[in-house]
């Protein structure tokens, strides 16, 4: 099964489908990042916040997969923003991964109240000189927290990572990144506790494929040209997830999908909330 991969502003290839590891704790993690290699996933996305870096280290290894041939994705959340904390947050993540770099390394939230995440970029970008990562990025940063990095700082993110799913489509993001040649990355691409896998347009869309709801909303965001990173611990369901690259929706189905959108959650405001 050949997975699509985007490429990135800094010429890296970012695989469109990735593996989701919250709420995963170390002794869970190791099997699911076995299972999910088994499955086809060569991106693996984690955080330090998840508290799971050891266990997703493990997996790794455990896999027989050559590091090189996997992206792997982590976020430093408020603890390491100001100075220099990035560095000691990055080097604490690596130890417990048991890597030498990571693929991807993210703010996780922008927390704007502190005004400290210029800081911390600005600490990424010599973290991303040093090699430690291959790569930097945003996550849940709005179009007015990168126009601000913008003006301050001299390396652009690869990526955005965002709230995003059908009903929470996030145009004026997804729009803004594409402009600025930052991929979209879906965080909860299949909605928390949401009524999406039972919605009746995605499962007329589904049965018109034969494909289940869940594989229909991943692809969407494929179509979209969004990487999508859907979470589960579910073996058939973590197989399902990547199954998605032999259909393509039509123009009329994406059409159908998006205009599910009631709105963005106020819980998830990232210039109120955040870690």
């Amino acid at each position: 099964m050949a997975v699509s991969s985007i490429r990135l502003n800094n010429g890296l290839m970012m695989p469109q489908v990735g593996l989701g590891t919250w709420p995963l704790k170390h002794h869970d993690a190791a099997p699911v990042i076995v299972t999910a290699i088994e499955a086809g996933y060569r991106h693996i996305d984690t955080a330090y916040r998840y508290q799971n870096h050891i266990g997703v280290g493990q997996g790794v290894r455990d896999s027989g997969i050559a590091r090189e041939e996997l992206f792997i994705t982590t976020k430093l959340d408020g603890e390491f923003q100001g100075d220099d904390k990035a560095v000691a947050g990055l080097d604490a993540s690596l130890r417990e991964l048991q890597m030498d770099y990571v693929d991807l390394l993210l703010i996780h939230w922008p927390l704007p109240q502190r005004g400290e995440y210029v800081s911390t970029w600005k600490t990424f970008e010599h973290l991303f000189a040093s090699g430690k990562t291959r790569s930097i990025g945003v996550s849940n940063f709005k179009p007015a927290h990168l126009e601000h990095l913008f003006s301050e700082t001299s390396v652009r993110p690869v990526c955005n990572q965002i709230q995003l799913n059908p009903r929470i489509t996030r145009p004026e993001h997804v729009e803004f990144g594409r402009t600025h040649q930052i991929v979209t990355v879906a965080w909860s691409p299949i909605g928390q506790g949401s009524d999406l896998l039972q919605d009746p347009t995605v499962s007329a869309i589904a049965e018109k494929y034969g494909k289940t709801t869940a594989q229909v909303i991943l692809r969407w965001n494929i179509e979209l040209g969004i990487v999508t990173i859907p979470k589960s611990a579910n073996p058939t369901r973590i197989a399902q997830n990547i199954d998605i690259f032999d259909f393509a929706l039509t123009a009329d189905d994406v059409a159908a999908i998006t205009a599910l959108d009631t709105g963005a959650e106020s819980r998830v405001d990232s210039d109120v909330n955040g870690h």
